[in-house]
């Protein structure tokens, strides 16, 4: 299907498919936060509403790309789960208003740091940058299975044969419409997908509508709900060192998001997209949400639907506005059966796993230094990304930093690319400033 041919309804049904494919993600940061630091039922529903509002807005950002900030390309923003841990340790140390307060700052320096950190594309090679990327991928695959199995490990029916045959049903059913689909319905798979697999699990009796039930119907925005904010150092720096987190991360998936849809990316492209992404991350901490980044698992969807216009996530960006204000119609994603999300997890983070194998392919791996750079930095963030608990005896803030295996695979690789190739000329991303996609 030609991009330049896909009208409004069909770009609303990709944009609907974006949305349903990071809706459970975005919303487990606040109930996790929420559920730690005993927030009461009210301030949970403020929280969730709030939260997907804020995804929306900070995708519009991100998406409506302008000479200022918006990196332009087809992204989908939601709350980056490395900041879980965190927040909930500087919400039960200190409280809710430290917690925002570091929100803010870490959003004020991103914005402010993003030229500079713009600057170090250099330092993202096809080597770096394809490592990254697998890694991003391969990392979230153990997400996919957890979710497979039903979501808890410690639940009961944890890999029951119902769980593993409705998550089944809808990996085979994507295939499926990939395999012999054509037109539309190819695009929408993942859908698809999401839906038949929903509904087989209804059948099953694994479906409830209690939480559409319990929704209120609508909901407004309110700046610092949960007080004034307080602005503590320590907590300060710990979201400073997430938000790097997640410009590392978020660099990875702008580069595979340029091949994806064929476009360059430049230095001034990354500014603008770490400036949307501080915008955003600054206003969740107004709004009292959580730091937004944006998402890996929807450059999978843009590669397997091959719609790579921004049409479809700027309809994504209007519904989660939408969802935020009417908690009811939003409570309506929150009921697919975790099996049925793992099993569309699966196929898209192998998706973004296999567009890091392409990137890698730019790269000549005849030359044993390039081999080690990709082989170390890929078991180094897989190896910690299995074995978390590996960095539990160092001082907290170190876990924070190696704690993340994309962190850890960044850090690795870029380190010894500069060590192994700094006097080798290293083919990179062409600059290219321009937003001349079709919409």
């Amino acid at each position: 299907m030609e991009n330049t041919q896909l009208s409004n309804p069909k770009a609303a049904v990709l944009g609907l498919q974006h949305l349903l494919a990071m809706y459970s993600g975005s919303v487990l940061v606040p109930i996790l936060i929420g559920a730690s630091l005993h927030f009461s039922s009210e301030q949970m529903t403020y929280l969730v509403s709030i939260d997907i509002f804020m995804c929306g807005v900070a995708t519009a950002l991100q998406v409506f790309g302008n000479k200022f900030f918006g990196i332009g390309l087809p992204v989908v923003l939601g709350c980056a789960v490395q900041a879980v841990a965190p927040l909930i340790a500087i919400g039960q140390k200190y409280d809710f208003q430290t917690m925002y307060g570091a929100i803010i700052v870490a959003g004020i320096f991103v914005f402010l740091v993003s030229g500079l950190f713009a600057k170090l594309r250099r330092l993202f090679p096809p080597l770096v940058t394809g490592t990254l990327i697998t890694v991003i991928g391969l990392s979230l695959i153990p997400v996919a299975f957890q979710n497979l199995g039903g979501g808890s490990t410690t639940a009961k029916d944890f890999g029951s044969m119902t769980n593993l045959a409705v998550g089944a049903f809808t990996v085979l059913l994507i295939l499926a419409l990939n395999v012999w689909g054509r037109g539309f319905i190819r695009s929408i798979a993942i859908l698809i997908g999401l839906i038949a697999g929903t509904l087989l699990a209804g059948a099953l009796g694994m479906v409830s509508l209690a939480p559409v039930a319990e929704a209120s119907w609508f909901h407004v925005p309110t700046p610092f709900y949960f007080g004034t904010p307080h602005f503590e150092w320590s907590s300060i720096v710990t979201m400073i060192l997430i938000s790097l987190v997640s410009m590392v991360e978020s660099t990875g998936v702008f580069f595979a998001l340029g091949d994806v849809v064929d476009r360059k990316i430049g230095e001034t492209d990354l500014k603008r997209g770490y400036r949307a992404e501080g915008l955003a991350v600054l206003l969740g901490g107004i709004f009292n949400t959580f730091p937004y980044t944006t998402f890996s698992q929807n450059v999978g969807l843009v590669q397997l639907s091959g719609i790579k216009t921004r049409k479809p996530v700027i309809f994504s960006a209007i519904f989660l506005v939408i969802l935020g204000l009417l908690p009811k119609i939003g409570a309506l994603a929150t009921i697919i059966p975790d099996p049925v999300l793992g099993g569309a997890m699966l196929v898209m983070f192998g998706m973004v796993a296999v567009q890091g194998i392409r990137m890698l392919q730019q790269v000549d791996f005849h030359d044993d230094k390039n081999l080690l750079v990709a082989a170390i930095s890929i078991g180094l963030g897989l190896g910690v990304t299995v074995q978390p608990s590996i960095v539990q005896f160092l001082p907290k803030t170190i876990q924070l930093l190696f704690g993340s295996g994309i962190l850890l695979s960044s850090v690795s690789a870029v380190g010894l690319n500069l060590l192994f190739n700094a006097k080798t000329p290293q083919p990179e991303m062409a600059s290219h400033d321009g937003l001349n996609e079709k919409d």
